[in-house]
């Protein structure tokens, strides 16, 4: 219980440290890794489920070579990348918004370096240090999201090619 008292505490200081702008990252930071948790429990999942339907649906048809063969073939193909693909380009805005949120953290902090230099004309060099320190840490913050989010982004983004290109390759025209 101890150690769970002093870690809070630990995040607890950290995240005042960088003001409301760590909040809102780690926000952003909890949706964006809850999206990428859903799309690799997807495809572990429910993604071949959708395929076995989609290759059943195409198994059954006594025909396959006609121009609505093909335009049923499109369309199973279709359907399976959007559900392949879902949630994929909220993953990279989310991923690009890490950063801009850090920078917003570096100006709110430069703004309380200004506020205490106009005040106290440059002498107060400690108020200044956290200052500084407002505007350095959410920065890092934003940018280590982002990092984590490029990293997963990537994995999801190639398990969704490769997989889609599975199912077409599997949807074949002879019989």
């Amino acid at each position: 219980m101890y150690w769970f008292d002093s870690a809070y505490e630990a995040v607890s200081r950290f995240m005042d440290m960088g003001g409301n702008v760590l909040w809102l990252i780690a926000i952003l930071l909890f949706v964006m890794w809850a999206l990428i948790f859903e799309r690799v429990w997807y495809f572990k999942a429910g993604w071949k489920k959708d395929v076995a339907k989609a290759i059943s649906t195409w198994e059954g048809r006594p025909e396959r070579k006609s121009w609505a063969a093909h335009q049923i073939r499109d369309k199973l193909i279709s359907e399976a990348r959007m559900q392949i693909n879902q949630y994929l380009p909220v993953i990279k805005t989310l991923v690009a918004l890490c950063p801009l949120l850090g920078l917003l953290g570096t100006v709110t902090g430069m703004i309380e370096v200004f506020n205490i230099m106009a005040v106290t004309g440059g002498g107060d060099a400690k108020s200044m240090a956290g200052g500084v320190s407002r505007a350095t840490i959410p920065t890092m913050a934003g940018m280590v999201a982002a990092l984590s989010g490029v990293f997963a982004n990537t994995y999801v983004t190639r398990v969704a090619q490769r997989e889609s290109e599975f199912l077409e390759d599997n949807l074949t025209t002879d019989h």
